[in-house]
């Protein structure tokens, strides 16, 4: 089991590298890494799955670092490739854009250019094979000359680098800003079949540490012991939070003067795309017979018995709605192109995505019109408690 402390991978800036075949992608990455990463080969398209690294990244700090295949890549399977590289577009932070300096900008180049400022992306061009040219190149606030064979302008790219990063985060708060320092908070963390075998799943860590962090006294309990975990404490805890398939349970136990909500939520409001997912909980009302609804999840893992996704969350649908509809499911980096088919897509919290591909998520189903909902806020809706799950987060 990671340590508590550790920075999780969706919570760190992912730096991804595009470019050319044979442009030297994989090369720059080795060296600004200092590590081996990817194969490098001359051959053509040597790099044919993104390859991601989490790491310790001097002045960077925790980064993900990530490899692409070569945007030009041809035929069928190349073709797959490009796609695999747009993928990753989805969940990059900063984008880095390796270019043959012997060759220059190329048409496929500025396809990716386009890319990165039509999203808005922060980007920098690293003109490679600085050791092949005869003049002094002058380089800009966009572009970078370096050598990935002799180590040159690899440290002047991750300062560079390092700046993007720093003017890229923002400080963002699970819930610390929703306690005051000595408060008592509940995590109410269900051990069933679905459970993770000697651990707690990372939401549970990542507030729990941050709850501590900010000088909470944190108990954790589940949801048979909350009433008595309440009654036994002589000060009012300051909120209660809990894991979104025992709701309906803990609203019933807390009392009305408690604060009361879900990881789900928090995660949400978090990854700032919360307001999109409580507009999608209306759309619960109106499903019919047949419609199909995505539920879709953002980590993979062994289903079990009674698994929320795929087991629960379909079956509280039907008997909320009385509807036969028709369930899809996703996991992992899985989410469908084409989402006109769907009536509702059911997220889950998206902990193990970083915001960018959350967002981006978020983003297709309101280009597609589709509504989107968390599997908090529709739980919370469908058991009649949203509005008290919110108030809590000071939505309303």
């Amino acid at each position: 089991m990671s340590s508590l402390n550790a920075t999780v991978s969706a919570e760190r800036p992912h730096i991804a590298f595009f470019g050319r075949r044979n442009a030297g992608k994989s090369s720059v990455v080795n060296a600004v890494t200092n590590q081996r990463i990817s194969v490098v080969s001359d051959t053509l398209g040597t790099t044919t799955d993104p390859v991601k690294k989490a790491m310790e990244l001097l002045p960077l700090g925790p980064v993900v670092i990530i490899d692409t295949p070569g945007f030009d890549d041809e035929g069928a399977l190349g073709a797959l490739r490009v796609e695999r590289t747009r993928e990753v577009l989805r969940q990059t932070d900063i984008a880095v854009l390796v270019v043959d300096s012997a060759v220059g900008l190329t048409a496929a180049d500025q396809v990716l250019l386009d890319e990165f400022i039509s999203r808005k992306l922060p980007y920098l061009i690293v003109m490679n094979k600085r050791d092949l040219m005869t003049s002094s190149p002058q380089a800009d606030d966009r572009t970078v000359y370096v050598s990935a064979v002799t180590g040159e302008g690899i440290g002047a790219l991750k300062e560079r680098l390092a700046v993007l990063v720093k003017s890229d985060q923002r400080e963002k708060q699970i819930v610390a800003d929703l306690v005051k320092k000595g408060d008592t908070v509940i995590l109410v963390i269900p051990i069933d079949e679905s459970a993770p075998k000697g651990r707690i799943i990372l939401p549970q860590q990542q507030t729990l540490r941050e709850l501590l962090d900010h000088h909470c006294a944190v108990i954790c309990c589940q949801p048979d012991e909350l009433k008595a975990t309440i009654g036994h404490l002589s000060v009012k805890p300051g909120l209660v939070i809990t894991d979104s398939q025992a709701f309906k349970k803990v609203a019933a136990d807390t009392p009305g003067d408690i604060p009361m909500t879900s990881f789900s939520i928090l995660f949400a409001r978090y990854k700032g795309n919360l307001d999109g997912l409580i507009r999608g909980a209306e759309a619960l009302k109106s499903l019919r017979d047949g419609d199909r609804v995505l539920i879709s999840e953002g980590c993979t893992h062994h289903r079990q018995c009674g698994d929320i996704g795929t087991v629960k969350l379909p079956n509280w649908i039907r008997e909320y709605t009385g509807a036969e509809a028709e369930f899809d499911f996703t996991s992992g980096g899985t989410f469908p192109d084409d989402l006109s088919v769907y009536r509702l897509i059911v997220h889950c919290g998206g902990c193990m995505l970083n915001e960018k591909e959350m967002q981006h998520r978020q983003r297709a189903a309101h280009k597609a019109d589709i509504p989107m909902v968390n599997y908090g806020i529709a739980i919370a809706a469908m058991n009649g408690i949203l509005d008290r799950a919110l108030d809590a987060v000071k939505i309303r």
